[in-house]
């Protein structure tokens, strides 16, 4: 019994290392102003799930010309429009439209845009020369503008807009994995991977990727909200959601000619908007932070 316990006493105490998920949240928990973006993209993303709920529907689309441009109240909290619909319940539907066009669109350009610059960074060759060069090209467009061509080309719409972002965002994140994969391939446990006969295929999906993943997250965060602008933009030069289909953009273009007379029809969409996008911002760069394997504080 004494050799035991003197064995115990003696051994050496393990320690867990922490997860990576756990260290990540550690370390985005420091970063304040990125907790604020995230539980503010939280409620916002509760508001467009629990919309129908929060705000009747046909309060959006309900037309009373006597209740035309009025303020703020306890009836109307945000005030109503040009065609007295409730101007709160258009800007709680406008976020759902706006929110899960922008996460859409973010995830279809992630998914091509990552496969293809895992296999343009881990093939190399001709292939590499190929596709970079047509990105190239259309990266010589400006995002909006090419953006702003494709729908006048495809015609304005929900998954047209949403199909016109994700073709625009995925040069992003081609550039972006391309050069998280040139770094990866060349390190010893691929070298054995291919000793091992593992078909390229999947090292790719199985050892590359994975280890591209903060990267990729990060671009994923960021582009969420250029996506959800760039929704605003064409909405507001009447290239975006069709009426009277809610969207922040569009909202935000009607207003314009009753800024004197109702400057909250005006204000209380741009704000949404406006803090929306603030928001994924700072937390898209917390989350480069913490994902930085660099910082281990």
């Amino acid at each position: 019994m004494s050799t035991e316990v003197a064995r115990n006493k003696t051994a050496p105490l393990e320690f867990k290392k922490p997860s990576q998920a756990k260290e990540v949240w550690r370390r985005l928990k420091k970063d304040k102003l990125a907790l604020f973006g995230l539980a503010t993209i939280t409620l916002f993303v509760l508001l467009a799930i629990f919309a129908d709920v929060i705000a009747d529907y046909r309060l959006v689309t309900r037309i009373n010309v006597h209740n035309r441009l009025q303020l703020p109240s306890a009836e109307h909290w945000f005030g109503t429009d040009s065609y007295g619909r409730d101007l709160f319940a258009r800007c709680i539907h406008g976020a759902r439209v706006s929110l899960s066009i922008g996460f859409l669109s973010a995830l279809g350009a992630t998914i091509i845009g990552s496969l293809l610059g895992a296999m343009t960074g881990y093939i190399g060759g001709r292939f590499d020369n190929l596709v970079m060069r047509f990105f190239d090209i259309v990266s010589a467009i400006p995002p909006t503008l090419l953006a702003l061509a494709v729908v006048a080309a495809m015609g304005p719409g929900a998954v047209k807009l949403g199909l016109a972002l994700t073709f625009t965002n995925i040069p992003l994140f081609v550039r972006v994995v391309r050069s998280a994969v040139l770094g990866i391939s060349g390190q010893e446990y691929i070298e054995a991977c291919h000793a091992g006969g593992t078909s390229r295929w999947r090292i790719m999906i199985k050892h590359i990727l994975p280890n591209a993943v903060g990267a990729v997250i990060i671009q994923s965060t960021l582009s969420v909200s250029h996506i959800i602008r760039s929704i605003a933009t064409l909405s507001f030069l009447g290239l975006g959601i069709n009426p009277p289909t809610p969207e922040w953009g569009a909202i935000i273009s009607e207003a314009r000619a009753y800024l004197r007379v109702a400057p909250t029809m005006m204000l209380f969409p741009a704000g949404m908007l406006s803090v929306t996008a603030f928001a994924i911002s700072v937390l898209g760069d917390g989350l480069r932070d913490a994902l930085d394997p660099r910082l281990k504080s």
